[in-house]
């Protein structure tokens, strides 16, 4: 990992706390094991997009109806309860949090296996959203414990790291799985996976302390009200959160329907179409969100604007990109021409988390990334699979098997709407983490 390594771990039994500075001497395995975790995540909450077909053809769903078990049930709970938890993250033990959410959307992904209609597994994907509302915010907040601030995006790139691991290995072991006995037991395999890990994550990963990588006193753990009154005043977050809810709108949204294209414009089995979109999704992202986190760090500690500007950039050139990927007539020719937009889609993710880091005090962290996270997933998860299953629902009197091509090309304009709030958060960036 670069700079960010450090000493070798030392081991703690299991009924001693370490203190911080121990934890932070260890944090290069702390955070091997948050983006472990961070896989499991993504592992868990994309592997519905490789089992879309089956599932559709095995419970008589719409595209519509994928749409919003895909994504909106999912948001529904995992937006409300982000912050509710990461408001006890800013006061707890962070590790704890995690920990038990990890446990909670294990259980509820391999409950989806069991589901036999649409609402059942409406209702278990809304279970996954519940324990993965633990994750996230109070995982923001601890990195930014572990790593000072010049640092940080680089930091949260790596955690980062665990949503292309997690989306290929979920593409990748859940069409396999499927193909080789059926989606039920894809769902029920890697849920149970998830539940023997996590007791093993409690033990490795220790809370270091609120605020050790920042200078001067502590303040007193803030109020919701308060957190949203200071960031209610600072243009650059409303920006920032509704520039990348509406990149994640389109990003999540095609991580879901791109296998389903592959079947239905290029007519692939579900064993081929996991391979390629597990390398795609797995290469592109990884290399986009390692970029991010580099780049952001190098221009954000020059000049403050810098973490906004890189994600107005890559979101301009995205656009044109997907639109060139959807356009092609030849499968192997699409395919590379994703490994573009997907790695210059997820650029953002460092330098913007960055960005919030920076506009509130360390006792502010998590809730403020909660509050970010929620308008981000109401926006991104909430919409994204739904809007597109939707369009082509409607566009398939018309264009048949090829109406998920044209309702996927249409959601990439949302670029361009992304790359003009990031370049209007960078205009106000300096003044509000002055402020």
């Amino acid at each position: 990992m670069g700079r960010l390594a450090s000493q070798a771990p030392r081991a703690t039994p299991m009924n001693m706390q370490p203190d911080a500075n121990a934890v932070i001497r260890n944090r290069t395995l702390v955070m091997i094991f948050l983006v472990i975790g961070y896989t499991l995540n993504f592992i868990d909450r994309q592997i519905i997009g490789i089992l879309a077909e089956p599932i559709k053809l095995d419970l008589g769903l719409t595209d519509a109806q994928l749409g919003w078990m895909g994504g909106t049930a999912f948001a529904l709970f995992y937006t409300l309860l982000a912050i509710p938890l990461a408001m006890l993250a800013d006061r707890k033990d962070r590790s704890w949090i995690i920990s038990i959410g990890l446990f909670f959307w294990s259980l509820m992904t391999a409950v989806c296996g069991l589901a036999t209609g649409f609402w059942q597994l409406f209702l278990a994907r809304m279970g996954v959203g519940v324990g993965e509302a633990a994750g996230v915010a109070p995982a923001y907040s601890l990195i930014s414990d572990l790593y000072p601030a010049q640092q940080r995006a680089r930091a949260l790139a790596i955690f980062s790291l665990g949503i292309p691991f997690g989306s290929a290995l979920g593409v990748l072991f859940g069409g396999l799985l499927a193909a080789q006995v059926d989606w039920r037991f894809a769902f029920i395999a890697i849920g149970f996976a998830g539940v023997l890990f996590a007791p093993l994550f409690k033990w490795v990963v220790r809370d270091p302390g609120h605020g050790r990588s920042d200078e001067g006193p502590r303040g007193a753990a803030p109020t919701l009200g308060a957190v949203f009154r200071l960031l209610a005043r600072k243009p650059s977050f409303w920006f920032l959160s509704f520039g990348a809810g509406t990149a994640s709108l389109v990003s999540y949204g095609l991580a879901f329907w791109i296998p389903s294209f592959l079947a239905r414009s290029y007519g692939l089995e579900l064993v081929d179409r996991s391979l390629i979109y597990a390398a795609i999704a797995g290469f592109g992202g990884a290399a986009g969100i390692w970029f991010g986190g580099v780049a952001g760090d190098r221009l954000g500690n020059a000049r403050v604007a810098g973490y906004a500007m890189v994600p107005a950039v890559a979101f301009t050139i995205t656009l044109p990109a997907y639109l060139l990927a959807f356009s092609t007539g030849s499968l192997l020719l699409s395919s590379f021409l994703f490994l573009v937009p997907t790695a210059l889609g997820l650029v953002w993710l460092g330098p913007v988390v960055t960005a919030i880091t920076r506009l509130v005090p360390p006792e502010m962290r998590a809730t403020a990334s909660a509050l970010f996270l929620f308008i981000n997933n109401l926006v991104g998860l909430g919409l994204g699979t739904m809007v597109i299953g939707t369009i082509s629902d409607a566009l398939t009197a018309t264009y048949g098997e090829e109406a998920l091509r044209y309702s996927a090309m249409a959601t990439t304009l949302l670029y361009a709407l992304a790359a003009l709030l990031m370049l209007l958060a960078s205009r106000r960036l300096a003044r509000d983490v002055a402020a």
